[in-house]
């Protein structure tokens, strides 16, 4: 009997994570890092479509914390990959989000799906 409202919470859940359909294109999704600072590789449902960018649902199935982090502007790069990024990742996680989080002057962000 409490399968059922397991499950339910579950489907909801699952639905909070998507990205909303009025933010298209998306201006955040989802990175998988671990205790370093690295990235892990996420999984991310996403729509049958090379027109639509936005993400369903994206899990860590290979560790890592799930957290949030902005997509680069049309003219922004991503910091590159390295031990300052590292760094200030494991130090900015500690909140669940590397939204607005910079790397010296430079913001942490990733680049769109579709670039």
């Amino acid at each position: 009997m409490r399968l059922i409202p397991t499950l339910a919470f579950l489907m909801f859940a699952g639905a909070a994570g998507a990205q909303p359909i009025a933010e298209n294109p998306p201006t955040k999704t989802i990175q998988c890092i671990d205790v370093g600072g690295q990235q892990v590789p996420a999984l991310c449902r996403v729509p049958a479509s090379r027109l639509d960018p936005r993400e369903d649902i994206c899990t860590c199935p290979g560790g890592g914390q799930r957290v949030e982090v902005a997509v680069c502007a049309k003219g922004q790069t991503p910091p590159p990959e390295g031990r300052a990024l590292n760094i200030a990742r494991r130090t900015a996680i500690r909140d669940g989000s590397l939204l607005g989080d910079m790397i010296g002057d430079k913001p942490i962000c990733v680049a769109p799906r579709n670039r």
